[in-house]
């Protein structure tokens, strides 16, 4: 393992991160669109990509350790760190460049999450409104199988009773 390798996996990090906030937008559009039966495929797919930014994590984590033995540096040096104590300036311009992407992304992730979360409240809070609008009780039968007060009277709107 290698500052290479490590290199290779923020890229493709960052790819994934670029993939989440796509998928992010997509979802956005979705709900500005109307269109809430495909939410439900859309966050799947976000928590799809979810998945495999964890996995990425988790393979970055591993090299960047490896990398931080490499370059005498504690095992859980963070990114800045290894920046900043690189052995070369190509190197500690590379994890730089890697650094800004990464928070760059992270803060566009932050910023589409939350007008999505903003679009989600208030979709949830005018169909709460739309609901509490709706007529009364809706017809039914009590615990004894008589027909309730709702019930009777609605009915006759639905069948002719003279017969």
């Amino acid at each position: 393992m290698s500052a290479n390798d490590l290199s290779n996996l923020l890229w493709r990090e960052r790819e994934l991160l670029e993939l989440l906030v796509f998928k992010l937008e997509e979802e956005q559009l979705l709900l500005t669109a109307g269109k809430s039966r495909w939410l439900p495929q859309a966050t799947r797919e976000v928590e799809a990509v979810l998945t495999r930014i964890r996995v990425a994590g988790m393979e970055r984590t591993v090299e960047a350790s490896a990398v931080a033995l490499e370059w005498g540096l504690p095992e859980d040096a963070t990114l800045r760190s290894l920046a900043e104590h690189a052995p070369s300036d190509t190197w500690r311009d590379l994890l730089s460049s890697h650094l800004t992407g990464l928070s760059a992304l992270t803060a566009q992730i932050t910023e589409v999450r939350d007008t999505n979360l903003t679009y989600l409240r208030a979709a949830t809070r005018a169909t709460q409104e739309t609901l509490a609008t709706v007529g009364g009780p809706a017809p039914g039968y009590d615990g004894r199988g008589a027909r309730t007060a709702a019930a009777a009277g609605s009915f006759g709107h639905f069948f002719d009773r003279r017969g």
